[in-house]
């Protein structure tokens, strides 16, 4: 069945309270770099980070009930709330049920004021693909698009966009309304269709199933745009991996060509320079090399290994990407000293690179995924960690807190109108999270697995995110 919004009663959601209807005031600026300086300022000298065991300014969690469905799915501070939408099967308005595996998202505010999202599909099964257009027929992996309204506190509907790819993991938006969605694999079909590739989607209607081969073949994660030029900053969920840019012939059409460089750390010998044990602090002239194969076919050699040939520098998994502040942030999931994970960044203006911070301990940060950032300069984390599955924001002052945790328990009688499988999926990944566009009054993320989008407000004004 298709999700209903606050506001009415239902057989699932007896005595809904209205609410937060986008009244929380819009902070004064952007203060984007606040939390990562802060966490560049801890040289290895200063006192140890720390995960705080709650947030300094919103509190402890708390278990929150779901205003649609009445469970408690999560913990969050007090004062917070939510509801969900587009758990795996509801029905979408245009019929086709909700694909599962949900993973990640952007948002985008259209001129009417309504929020549309797009959302990824980390499908990667051969079983045929959800909608048209397709890629590959056989492929199950694709995207839907959402539309929210922040002033009512509702989902208005949800379509499918994309399909026929395979484990659409994450991507990024573009400055011209778009949605670029990665495969996370470099797998062949059945029918020998390759995949590993990166396809754009608008926020607005169907994707295009033509995939941009310019940016090469291999195990994508997340980009970052750089508005003033149009370059597309890519990141490679592998070991080794390399950090790319795509230079498009034209800005903002990148499906015309273009073409795909690997960065290079500069060394006195012109060798390729590892990264994978730097600590906070370690700093880099870098520059770029060509990729002569980008579109490289089975038992070819694949990008990274083609740039780390030419002198570029390799990374451990390459994940979360993030433009801002014309800078790129960039999450090494299991890189660092500790093998807990890094954050890098990228000044493309001066072509410096640095480790803002790397991990001291896995109490402190336990191999971070993706990255968002709040109008307010906050920082929300994917952790994918062994002590619950959690949002971490990061304090002014660089210290990490929890922000939500998944303990969604879906009982044996089921949910009323909802097609997932009872079960506990408290152990499921965060994904996708992304802020309402500069007002920042809503927090969007999606549990992979049963697969349901969540939208949290709150009192975010009163700390760090």
């Amino acid at each position: 069945m298709t999700d209903t919004a606050p506001g009415g009663a239902t057989a699932g959601n007896p005595g809904r309270r209205q609410l937060l209807r986008g009244t929380i005031a819009t902070a004064a600026s952007l203060v984007a770099l606040g939390p990562l300086e802060a966490l560049a300022a801890r040289t290895a000298g200063a006192a140890p980070l720390s995960k705080r065991p709650s947030s300094p300014d919103y509190g402890p969690l708390y278990p929150v009930k779901d205003h649609t469905t009445g469970l408690e799915l999560i913990k969050l501070p007090k004062g917070f709330e939510y509801l969900t939408y587009g758990w795996t099967g509801d029905e979408m308005s245009d019929g086709i049920p909700t694909p599962s595996s949900h993973d990640g998202m952007a948002a985008f505010r259209r001129p009417d004021g309504k929020i549309a999202i797009v959302r990824n599909h980390e499908r990667g099964g051969f079983d045929g693909a959800f909608t048209n257009p397709a890629y590959n027929p056989q492929a199950g992996g694709g995207t839907s698009n959402l539309v929210f309204n922040p002033d009512k506190g509702e989902f208005i509907e949800s379509r499918a966009s994309l399909s026929g790819t395979i484990r659409n993991c994450a991507g990024g938006p573009t400055p011209w309304g778009s949605w670029l969605t990665c495969e996370e694999t470099t797998t062949v079909g059945p029918d020998g269709t390759r995949h590993g590739y990166v396809f754009e989607v608008p926020y607005d209607g169907k994707g295009d199933p033509r995939p941009i081969k310019g940016m090469g073949r291999y195990s994508h994660e997340a980009v970052a745009v750089d508005p003033r030029t149009g370059i597309v900053y890519l990141t490679e969920d592998a070991t080794p991996s390399g950090f790319y840019r795509y230079i498009p012939t034209k800005k903002g059409d990148l499906a015309t060509g273009g073409e795909l460089q690997m960065l290079v750390v500069e060394t006195d010998d012109g060798s390729s320079y590892s990264t994978y044990t730097d600590g906070t602090g370690t700093s880099y002239r870098t520059s770029w090399v060509r990729i002569p194969n980008p579109d490289y076919a089975p038992g070819e050699v694949r990008p990274a290994e083609q740039g780390a040939a030419l002198g570029a520098a390799v990374f451990r998994r390459l994940e979360g990407a993030w433009w801002g502040n014309d800078r790129i942030y960039i999450v090494s999931t299991s890189g660092g000293p500790q093998g807990q994970g890094q954050v890098f960044e990228y000044d493309p203006a001066s072509e410096r690179m640095r480790v803002l911070f790397a991990s001291p301990d896995a109490n402190v940060l336990n191999n971070p995924d993706n990255i968002c950032v709040s109008p307010r300069g906050g920082i929300v984390l994917c952790e994918d960690g062994d002590a619950g599955e959690y949002l971490h924001g990061l304090t002014t002052d660089g210290e990490i807190f929890p922000f939500a945790l998944n303990q969604i328990v879906i009982p044996a009688s089921g949910v009323p109108g909802k097609r997932v499988a009872p079960g506990d999926y408290s152990g499921s990944e965060w994904c996708g999270s992304t802020f309402e566009p500069a007002r920042g009054n809503w927090l969007f993320a999606n549990a992979q697995s049963p697969g349901i989008t969540f939208a949290i407000t709150g009192p975010f004004r009163n700390g760090s995110l």
